[in-house]
């Protein structure tokens, strides 16, 4: 009973006071090895570092800083206004631009909330002035800015890949039909929505327009063909992938458009620096306090209570997929990612679930996480961007959670979605 106390009482305790969360994991694992743990109190530093020593972990932050350098750069503005050219001239297709735009750039940017920073700079200003209200607008843009947890090569992948010790490729293939479902779902209500308000219709889609605009695009685009061909042609690694893309990022955002100078190159390197460091100080904190919890056969004994109660599969799913939701919005994806997989692996596993269909499970709930009130971290983002108050950006993004939980349940019980790229 006081290990339990100590491994989820005292974190919860913490969280509650305010301690930020690599510090949660790190009071905890030392307050668990000089009670509970029966461990010498070196094993602190030795698997908080240990935890560093992994090669998929690079990807980290090459994607980070290979984002900044997007998101700064130009590449974001020039997609808007290419999907913009796309999909001009039907009802509802500045939102359906948001939807269609944050997925790319999520695939890009591999990061959430620059997702939301990104579309809300650029794409807010526009949505409001062509008929959109307040609260649609923040609720749509931080919702889609989610799709960055889901959509390869995320980073949140790399972290279940590493934890889960599964393969990162396999990771990225399932993760593409959920966020193109997720995609669809999203812009099929936004079209309904601007039919039902009678938005204005936007700007005919014109050829030469979209030539332009594509053209123009092209550099950007350029990106995913570099990440995604070079992983899926066997080029390279994920985490070489990675190291390409920021090379690719300075090269086009310095060279080609010229956005980014001297010193702006600076503080991408600096911004990117603080970024980082706050990913990698939760892993390492995360490696100690999974260790600590794997070692003191807590999941092996919650793997027996859960037999215990016979749930079928669907109603264990079910309640998973409530906890990680919670979770999701109180935790960063890493640091929800990194507790919990050791925690909840084993019990997936033993019902049937495939260890890559949990792990895209996992990324869609912290996805919607990163936008359920009233702690997400999308919301706060929104609310320093969009300065709306809490209380109407919460209006703003429950129909998309409530839609996008309704996505979740298909890809929890429907695995083929998730899994039928893999068979091919």
């Amino acid at each position: 009973m006081t290990a339990y106390l100590i491994y989820f009482g005292l974190p919860v305790l913490l969280l509650i006071i305010g301690f930020p969360i690599f510090l949660v994991l790190l009071i905890t694992s030392i307050v668990a090895v000089t009670t509970v743990a029966g461990v010498p109190t070196d094993a602190v530093q030795t698997y908080m570092f240990g935890s560093l020593d992994n090669f998929p972990l690079l990807a980290v932050p090459f994607f980070v800083l290979a984002g900044e350098f997007m998101a700064q750069g130009g590449i974001a503005r020039r997609i808007i206004a290419m999907v913009m050219a796309i999909v001009g001239g039907i009802r509802g297709s500045l939102a359906v631009t948001t939807v269609a735009a944050s997925e790319l750039f999520g695939a890009m940017s591999h990061t959430a909330i620059g997702t939301v920073v990104a579309m809300g700079r650029m794409i807010y200003p526009t949505l409001k002035e062509n008929g959109y209200n307040e609260r649609f607008s923040v609720g749509l843009i931080a919702s889609s800015g989610a799709i960055a947890v889901v959509i390869p090569p995320s980073i949140a992948m790399i972290l279940y890949a590493v934890s889960a010790e599964q393969s990162a490729v396999q990771l990225f293939t399932a993760g593409i039909l959920p966020s193109i479902l997720i995609g669809i779902i999203d812009a099929g209500f936004v079209m309904t929505y601007a039919r039902m308000k009678g938005v204005p219709l936007g700007t005919r889609a014109r050829w030469d327009l979209i030539w332009k605009t594509t053209k123009d695009a092209s550099w950007a685009i350029g990106t995913l063909v570099v990440i995604f061909g070079g992983i899926y042609g066997g080029v390279f690694t994920p985490t070489e992938a990675a190291g390409v893309a920021v090379v690719y990022s300075v090269f086009v955002t310095m060279v080609i458009y010229r956005e980014v100078d001297i010193f702006r190159f600076w503080k991408i390197l600096v911004d990117s620096a603080f970024l980082i460091s706050q990913i990698l100080l939760i892993v390492t904190s995360a490696g100690i306090y999974s260790w600590l919890l794997t070692t003191s056969g807590i999941p092996q004994q919650l793997v027996a209570s859960i037999d215990a109660l016979h749930l079928a599969k669907w109603e264990l799913l079910l309640i998973l997929n409530v906890g990680l939701l919670a979770a999701g919005s109180f935790l960063e994806p890493p640091a929800a990612i990194l507790i919990l997989t050791p925690l909840l692996l084993p019990i997936v596993e033993a019902v049937g679930v495939n260890a890559i269909h949990f792990g895209i499970i996992v990324a869609v709930n912290l996805s919607l996480g990163m936008y359920t009130p009233p702690f997400g971290l999308n919301l706060f983002s929104s609310q320093a961007i969009f300065n709306a108050p809490l209380s109407r950006i919460y209006l703003g993004v429950l129909p998309f959670l409530l839609l996008n939980f309704a996505a979740l349940l298909i890809i929890t019980y429907i695995p083929q979605i998730s899994m039928v790229l893999l068979h091919h």
